[in-house]
């Protein structure tokens, strides 16, 4: 006889599709250029109501980059963090490091820049006083939530972290307190794939699993 699931728990055909999602989960650099339909965007971004935050402080902010202004901007930002960081690479590497696709800023339909408030008065501290990181990890869980819906939805998404976030936030006039976390390109991928990118660039291999070491 199947036991019914009580509530609260899932069947194994969804743990398995579950599975399969994060391991399909990408971040992708190669996008199609056609748009993203807003109906779909707008219930992926709903998610971010539902990511754990430390105190419920919910210190989320976001900026929706859309005029050509902006864009450009954010696009000569990248161009010169990277050159600066491929002059950290010698060798080889550095010729491996020239050939990587790191962003896709001139394609991506969607482009969001996610701030942490970190003065938000939310959550009254709860949490905050002893790790006042735990404001921007809030952050990460809520743009894990938000990237793992929108595969669910066949749209793919790429963190952008070789920028200067400060120059970044003066482009973007974001408001004082906040503090960039990530740059998100989103989109539908030009092709979709298990395998990281850079992983099959060569550029570095994946673990099998954590290290876990016990006290």
């Amino acid at each position: 006889m199947t036991k019914t699931a009580a509530v609260g728990q899932f069947s194994a055909a969804f743990r398995n599709d579950f599975a399969e999602l994060l391991r399909w989960r990408r971040d992708v650099r190669r996008f199609q250029t056609d748009p993203v339909d807003e109906a779909v965007l707008a219930r992926c971004l709903e998610t971010f109501t539902l990511a754990p935050s430390v105190g419920l402080s919910q210190p989320w902010r976001i900026i929706r980059v859309t005029s050509d202004t902006a864009r450009q901007a954010v696009l000569e930002n990248f161009t010169t963090a990277n050159q600066k960081a491929l002059a950290g690479y010698e060798g080889e590497t550095a010729k491996a490091y020239a050939n990587l696709k790191l962003a896709g800023l001139q394609e991506a339909p969607v482009q969001l820049a996610v701030f942490c408030d970190t003065a938000t008065e939310q959550g009254k501290g709860l949490g905050v006083q002893t790790m006042p990181e735990m404001l921007r990890y809030s952050v990460v869980s809520a743009i894990m939530q938000f990237w793992l819906t929108l595969r669910a939805e066949g749209i793919g998404l790429g963190w952008v972290s070789i920028l200067d976030p400060q120059a970044l936030c003066a482009s973007l006039e974001a408001t004082q307190n906040w503090s960039l976390v990530g740059y998100l390109c989103i989109g539908y991928p030009e092709e979709i794939t298990r395998e990281p990118e850079l992983e099959r660039a060569g550029w570095e291999q994946r673990n099998a699993c954590p290290e876990i070491i016990e006290r």
